[in-house]
């Protein structure tokens, strides 16, 4: 967009990892920020602003993006509040912007708090947020191998024939381990989790949306702000659980992840297998949440079964 406006902008991008000291060191020797739009990190940011490479006086507006995960106590909370704290003491005029798809009550009482005097707030009814162009299936397996197998002969049997394909998993471990699985038995598949560097990140992605890659494995990494329109199909390999009580669904996780795929009105179909009772438990609390009945396939075992489901979403 700056390449037709004018309109400057930065990266606030940290070289890698280290230390505390390291960090600090990293920041007190960069240049400081003179762009326009600066965009990064809320622990970035915030370091950025301490070693006075940022000024705030002349700040105008405050986003944040994701908030009900910058906001969350386990994920930017800290670093987000110090910046805003910052920002009302030296520019109270600056116009703070909360943006997500999903925002907790939680997170509502405590923007209420933070954006003292008038504010206004725009809020989606919980049951518009379903995703009319995608739809959802349910399928109980009987152990980890069934999965793997409706995975393998059941949904990516039909390739390209139906888009991109994205697996989320919970954990690191289970990304690599289903990768492996899935490489051993003649697939050609990616897999996108934190540990990996920036840069081997960023090129997993760009491969994935040149279309070089039909099957993407990925964590909640990209659950959130990743758009790409070929994207038709998801499965839930694992179904999204608090962090800090694992028997509760994430249900905002679950509606960010679902709404990887069906961009732009496009159709869609989201396949969450399920293992055992714990899963069907999970299952029904995500149904109560949004008010809906997720369809079942019928038989895991059965070809047919999918090939209707695929149908029904408007894929076959």
């Amino acid at each position: 967009m700056g390449k037709y406006s004018g309109i400057t902008s930065e990266c606030a991008i940290r070289a890698g990892f280290g230390n505390e000291f390291h960090k600090v060191k990293e920041q007190s020797i960069r240049p400081p920020i003179t762009s326009q739009i600066v965009i990064g990190t809320p622990g970035t940011i915030i370091h950025r602003i301490r070693a006075n490479k940022l000024s705030l006086s002349y700040l105008k507006i405050l986003v944040l993006d994701e908030a009900d995960h910058m906001l969350a106590e386990d994920g930017f909370k800290g670093d987000s509040v110090d910046i805003m704290s910052k920002i009302g003491c030296v520019n109270p005029q600056c116009q703070v912007l909360f943006f997500s798809a999903t925002f907790n009550e939680t997170v509502k009482e405590f923007a209420a708090k933070i954006v003292k005097g008038n504010h206004n707030q725009l809020f989606v009814k919980k049951e518009e947020l379903s995703l009319q162009s995608v739809k959802q299936y349910k399928v109980n397996c009987p152990d980890e191998l069934a999965k793997v197998m409706v995975i393998k002969d059941r949904i990516l049997e039909f390739g390209e024939r139906v888009g991109q394909t994205i697996i989320f998993v919970r954990t690191r471990n289970s990304a690599i381990t289903l990768h492996r699985t899935l490489v051993e038995i003649g697939y050609d598949v990616t897999t996108i989790q934190g540990a990996l560097k920036q840069e081997d990140r960023d090129k997993i992605v760009k491969e994935f949306k040149d279309g070089l890659t039909q099957v993407l494995i990925s964590t909640d990494l990209l659950a959130r702000g990743f758009d790409q329109d070929q994207v038709n199909l998801v499965i839930n390999y694992d179904l999204p659980v608090k962090h800090n009580h694992p028997t509760e669904p994430d249900c905002e996780v679950y509606m960010h992840r679902i709404g990887r795929a069906g961009r732009f009105g496009r159709k869609g179909a989201v396949f969450n297998l399920l293992c055992g009772d714990a899963d069907e438990k999970i299952m029904t609390k995500i149904e109560k949440h949004f008010g809906t009945e997720i369809a079942e396939v019928p038989d895991w075992r059965n070809e047919e079964d999918f090939v209707v489901a695929l149908r029904s979403a408007g894929l076959l």
